[in-house]
């Protein structure tokens, strides 16, 4: 059977799988090339066209074209095309269609079971839409997998017999995290990780399509503002992510940037480019500082490797300051395909580890034999283990007996070892309660803290109280966190054996809205 890896990306996405040699390999897409722009046009209401054609139609048709959807993934959020309200998953699975689609056109072969990658420091929320976001593409999502994990397996699988502790900094284009992992023995574990959900390198082209537009703004006073143009901004928006480019490899480049009839030609040097975002990258090794006190507080003093993921660390400024932060010379882990690589090594071998573990020998035996693995790396992989970390603090809403103060009381935090189980002890406030309130609570800032403002509602229920009981009637409350980073909730009172399972949609799409959702998109093409 066979088995995909998805990196279902910010600005672009790609899908790989193992090979007859074992060999994790991306497939090329239609337009023959290995990453797909996560960008949707919606042509017609029964069309929809995604990747760099999208891309491209975004300066004509700027109202009708999606991009950067991943950032909304988890929030109660729509965008209304042609009259009918899309949420993030419904986009998010136009582009998993087509990656899907452009994987079998390659192979021959139907993709149906797949893993796909999330940032580490995703929340319950946003995982969870991304796996009902493959549904609704109809896809049997296997797992849902952090993208330094997917990164750190691609980078055992290359040196199998090499134990290292490694520090993974991924800067995608429109996430950031850093992770620290263990690599012993075949083994993965996740020490600690940190990030910004909403910080990548979409951020850095803002930062030059604001320069451009200044500059034409400077040049020509009496025209318009160009960014109150929808068709100049997108332009400007392709214009800033080339230019970005360039300045990878040379130091100087000219932009035209046209608006209203009139023309300015802006040169922008990398010294110019590395100011502009002096700050972005300092948020970035900031982030890599605190997760580097993190592990050494957890007893992981240093690192042996520093790989960078994400096609945004290629900015020579980026080696250039972690570097001089960290004293080391940074490695380029194949930063484009790496997450996919590793996502379809971690999908193909999850699934034989599931067929031998149901007790299915033979099936797992032919995959493995298509796959050209010897005995030994079947032993291997039977074996390997992964362990990883919560990405955020999760708790209750709780209120103090004697002062009535609300505050969140915290069961996991975050960098808890996963999977994890937590029971404690509540009480209820008052007499004669009917009910209690659990409201489950996910820290939303930098660091975890009681105050509500800081952390949000991500599912809430009742649980039923038998009658007449004083102020102070016992219950306890379970959070069960998986490997996978989804909560599972339970709330119950022992005298009478009520229970509440909050085993819940975590915002986003009910599961009835999921499943009529996949039956309504499938009736659309995409191209």
């Amino acid at each position: 059977m066979a088995v995909y890896g998805i990196d279902l990306g910010t600005t672009y996405s790609c899908i790989a799988s193992v090979d007859e040699v074992s060999r994790p390999t991306v497939h090329r897409n239609q337009e023959d090339t290995d990453t797909t722009p996560s960008v949707v046009f919606f042509e017609t209401p029964d069309n929809v066209v995604v990747g760099q054609t999208a891309k491209d139609s975004a300066v004509i048709e700027p109202d009708l074209v999606v991009s950067r959807i991943k950032r909304d993934m988890g929030h109660e959020v729509t965008r209304t095309m042609h009259g009918r309200p899309y949420t993030p998953e419904e986009i998010s699975a136009f582009v998993l269609r087509k990656l899907a689609a452009d994987a079998q056109t390659a192979t021959g072969q139907e993709v149906t079971d797949v893993v796909i990658t999330v940032p580490a420091y995703f929340g319950a929320a946003e995982r969870d839409a991304t796996r009902k976001a493959g549904r609704i593409a109809g896809l049997n999502v296997i797992d849902i997998i952090s993208e330094p994990i997917a990164a750190a397996i691609t980078y055992g699988v290359l040196n199998p017999d090499r134990d290292a502790r490694i520090l993974v900094y991924d800067l995608g284009g429109g996430t950031f995290d850093t992770t620290v992992i263990v690599l012993r023995g075949g083994d993965i574990e996740v020490v600690c990780t940190d990030g910004d959900h909403e910080l990548g390198g979409a951020d850095w082209d803002d930062r030059l399509v604001e320069h451009l537009a200044e500059r034409f703004r400077q040049e020509h006073p009496d025209v318009g503002d160009p960014l109150e143009d929808r068709q100049t901004e997108q332009q400007l928006r392709r214009d800033a992510e080339e230019l970005k480019k360039t300045l990878t490899t040379r130091t100087r480049h000219v932009v035209r940037v046209m608006h209203e009839g009139r023309v300015a030609k802006a040169e922008v040097t990398r010294t110019d480019f590395e100011a502009l975002t002096r700050d972005l990258l300092d948020r970035t090794v900031d982030i890599t500082r605190k997760t580097l006190q993190v592990a050494r507080a957890k007893g992981v003093d240093g690192f042996d490797h520093l790989v960078l993921v994400g096609g945004s660390a290629k900015m020579p400024a980026v080696t250039e300051a972690l570097g001089k932060e960290l004293g080391v010379t940074p490695r380029l882990q194949d930063p484009d395909l790496a997450v996919a690589k590793g996502a379809a090594l971690y999908a193909f071998e999850e699934t034989y580890r599931r067929l031998l573990s149901a007790g299915d020998r033979e099936t797992a035996e032919e995959m493995a034999a298509r796959a050209g693995l010897s005995d030994g790396e079947r032993r291997q992989i039977a074996g390997r283990t992964i362990r990883t970390v919560a990405s955020r603090a999760f708790g209750i809403k709780a209120t103090a007996s004697n002062t009535r103060r609300e505050y969140v009381a915290h069961l996991v935090q975050a960098n808890d070892a996963l999977p994890i189980e937590v029971t404690e002890g509540f009480a209820t406030l008052d007499d004669f309660q009917t009910r209690v309130s659990i409201e489950v609570m996910e820290q939303a800032g930098a660091v975890a803290s009681e105050e509500l403002a800081d952390n949000n509602l991500i599912a809430e229920g009742d649980l039923r109280i038998p009658p007449g009981k004083p102020a102070g009637f016992p219950i306890e409350v379970t959070f069960a966190l998986d490997a996978s980073g989804l909560l599972h909730v339970t709330a119950r009172e022992d005298e009478t054996g009520e229970r509440l399972e909050l085993n819940v949609r975590i915002g986003g799409m009910s599961e009835e809205e999921v499943a009529e959702s996949r039956a309504a998109l499938a009736r659309v093409q995409v191209s």
